[in-house]
């Protein structure tokens, strides 16, 4: 019958078609990173092409090693996320080698001991220069990204941002006060940039983010383990009991949400934070 649209069931060619990035250009701050490192290898095992930034050479040469010969399409950038010019000549660059930019994930982020109470250091007492440096590079950090590469994408009409809030922005955690707003503030920021991203440039580009929930990193390792023994300290004990998967998530857990966002998979979604966290938030404690 006229005006009656049928729609073609999706092939599972197509659907696995979605998830590879061969020819697509990836910019990955804070690349080297833990985490932002499981992601790049993931991505760039999809025939992705990479631009790796990180504040440090180091790790990144250490992670291009790991790749192998997906390397061969990656590139390593020293950049600092709270320097524009820094930012901006990292954009010419990964222009220059990769022609174009189809992604940003900005991973850079982080807390100090400085910004985070205990016995030793009261609330009232946080210094504001340690407070400053936590909002800065957890919302600075993703805003001035978001401004160089978001500006590729508007000129182009296309492309994909996916910041990376956290479970404090859900639920904030004792003991780091600033760490929990600044990612509340990368929350609401991915919503506001995703509505204006799409009104002012293009619905084709859109903004999410993921909430990780409890990771074993450099930053937080001996809060939730003991650094003698290796035990879990009275701080992960109680995470793990609130985390009705019994334990912390691996790298690799992020991976199917982050290539999911990426790609064609979610191309209506779109101010979207999507926990990791292996059931956390669910979780009321009775």
């Amino acid at each position: 019958m006229e005006g009656i649209v049928v729609r073609i069931p999706m092939s599972l060619e197509r659907l696995l078609r979605m998830y590879d990035f061969t020819g697509q250009t990836v910019v990955i701050t804070g690349g080297a990173g833990v985490l932002g490192g499981e992601i790049a290898c993931a991505l760039a095992g999809c025939g992705a092409q990479l631009a790796i930034l990180d504040l440090r050479l180091e790790p990144g040469r250490a992670l291009l090693e790991r790749m192998g010969g997906h390397a061969a399409n990656a590139a390593l950038f020293e950049v600092d996320v709270l320097n524009l010019e820094s930012l901006h000549q990292a954009a010419g660059a990964v222009l220059q080698r990769f022609g174009k930019v189809d992604c940003l994930i900005n991973g850079a982020g982080g807390n100090r001991p400085q910004a985070t109470t205990g016995a030793d250091l009261k609330f009232f007492d946080l210094p504001a220069e340690a407070l400053r440096w936590v909002f800065d590079l957890n919302i600075l950090g993703t805003i001035l990204p978001c401004q160089v590469f978001g500006r590729i994408m508007a000129e182009r009409g296309s492309g994909v941002i996916l910041n990376i809030s956290s479970m404090n922005a859900f639920r904030p955690l004792t003991r780091i006060p600033a760490y929990s707003a600044a990612k509340a503030g990368v929350s609401n920021f991915t919503q506001w940039l995703a509505v204006h991203m799409a009104h002012e440039y293009s619905p084709r580009i859109r903004v999410n983010a993921i909430a990780p929930g409890f990771f074993l990193t450099e930053q937080n390792r001996f809060l939730l383990t003991d650094r003698e023994t290796g035990e879990l300290t009275a701080r992960g004990k109680s995470i793990i009991a609130h985390t009705p998967m019994a334990r912390f998530g691996d790298p690799d857990d992020l991976l199917g949400a982050v290539l999911w966002l990426l790609s064609p998979a979610s191309a209506f979604i779109t101010g979207a934070i999507v926990p990791i966290d292996g059931g956390f938030s669910a979780y009321s404690g009775v």
